[in-house]
């Protein structure tokens, strides 16, 4: 196992960096150090803020000048594989629908997590990071399940981070997404509004009057033999919610591991389905440099579409 040696770095803190403490910041720069070993030089003055000592809640101001000191890392395999991984991480390039100053919207592949963590080495934003080792700040602004495909949007500066991520607590976005449900969704379920219980020991959600409201709303796009294509509109955004809303309407979505139909999924898997059917193909928001409204779409991928096509002919 061999070890890695960083250099110094002495960072300008401009408006977008300011107002976030040191420590926070630190993480954010050494990504690859543990939480540990960042206070740790912290508590021994390595880490200086215009020459000078600081302590770990220390806000940054505009025209700071912090010394990240140099660290040494065990060079991990986990730290190997996303390196060895080239292709894979390539190919996320290619998804990349929309880029500016101050964020990335990714369409995401079926399978690919938004995150590492849970036994994964890296996640979408990982290898993104290694996409665009130059950028100083990429930092994700929502998830979707690590199933489903589309619209993934990603910061490029903290200003965006708090633009964005305010308008998803205030709720304005607006996501649209295409989900392939079982049998024949009545055109008069337009709103489903349940709350919704995660169980916190197996990531389980049920619809339960003791969990938190929730709602989604529903349209028809077209109508299959034995199932039927849907748009979702999640208005709050819990946890696995159009899954879980669909299930309780009794229209599973197709390939669902966790709340779906396995006689659903061998009808669909006679059309080539052998992945989640849904999509998160439309979002709406104000984007967070110019305040204009901007909608974005993406494409649902060659797999999907033969599906539906295979569907059409089945019917």
């Amino acid at each position: 196992m061999s070890e890695i040696r960083t250099k110094v770095q002495f960072v300008d803190i401009d408006d977008d960096m300011a107002g976030q403490r040191i420590d926070n910041f630190l993480r954010n720069q050494l990504k690859a150090v543990p939480k540990s070993m960042v206070y740790r030089i912290l508590r021994k003055g390595e880490v200086r803020v215009n020459k000078k000592r600081v302590k770990a809640e220390y806000k940054l101001q505009a025209g700071d000048i912090v010394r990240v000191p140099p660290v040494t890392l065990s060079e991990k395999e986990d730290n190997v594989a996303l390196s060895t991984k080239l292709n894979k991480v390539a190919e996320l390039e290619e998804m990349i629908i929309f880029e500016d100053d101050h964020l990335l919207v990714l369409n995401k592949p079926s399978g690919t997590a938004v995150h590492g963590g849970s036994g994964l080495k890296f996640g979408a934003i990982e290898a993104l990071r290694a996409l665009r080792p130059q950028a100083r700040f990429l930092e994700l602004v929502h998830r979707i399940d690590r199933d489903t495909s589309g619209i993934l949007l990603v910061a490029k500066k903290r200003s965006a981070l708090r633009h964005l991520q305010a308008q998803f607590r205030e709720k304005t976005v607006k996501k649209y997404y295409y989900a392939l449900v079982m049998g024949e969704w009545k055109s008069q379920c337009k709103v489903v509004n349940a709350p919704l219980l995660k169980n916190e020991v197996n990531s389980i959600v049920r619809v339960n009057p003791n969990g938190k409201a929730s709602e989604t709303r529903f349209k028809i796009l077209e109508k299959f033999a034995n199932a039927t294509l849907i748009q979702a509109s999640p208005i709050t955004g819990r946890t696995h919610q159009i899954r879980v809303h669909t299930q309780y309407t009794g229209h599973p979505i197709a390939w669902d591991d966790r709340y779906g139909d396995r006689r659903f999924d061998a009808y669909t898997g006679k059309a080539g389905l052998d992945r989640l059917f849904l999509h998160a193909a439309n979002i709406q928001f104000v984007h967070p440099g110019s305040d204009n409204m901007i909608e974005l779409s993406a494409p649902m991928g060659e797999k999907l579409e033969k599906v539906l096509g295979l569907l059409r002919d089945m019917s």
